[in-house]
């Protein structure tokens, strides 16, 4: 085993214990966890993958599921804009890459105008 994988491990194995003692001295037994207690399994989470978190760490499956998708849907900085001037681009044609929350889309186009290329992109992005 490597030493970045039994640094993982430690770590998943700190938050086991911490949950468990939290378990133990918990005031009753459907005190809900405590916040700093979800987002260390959110972190283990990343790490180990959602079921082996869930299962290392005994935690109910889709309540991390949520945390989970609840983290990674915090807004990003959003598109960036790039002007280039058109006198530039007719000459080499274009190649656009736009990478998204859908993934990527790539466009080869030689002699479109830009109104063409935007309209392609909304199309082909889904946009309506």
């Amino acid at each position: 085993m490597s030493l970045t994988a039994r640094t993982k491990a430690a770590k998943l194995n700190e938050t086991r214990r911490r949950i468990e003692y939290w378990r133990a001295t918990r005031p009753h037994r459907h005190a809900p966890m405590p916040p700093a207690l979800w987002q260390a399994a959110v972190a283990a989470a990343r790490e180990h993958g959602l079921y082996a978190t869930t299962r290392a760490l005994h935690i109910d499956y889709g309540a991390l599921k949520k945390r989970l998708d609840a983290v990674g849907a915090e807004p990003s900085a959003g598109p960036m804009f790039v002007e280039i001037p058109p006198a530039k681009l007719a000459a080499a044609g274009y190649l656009i890459e736009i990478v998204g929350p859908r993934g990527t889309i790539r466009i080869h186009a030689p002699a479109l105008a830009l109104e063409q290329i935007a309209a392609l992109t909304f199309v082909a992005w889904g946009a309506q």
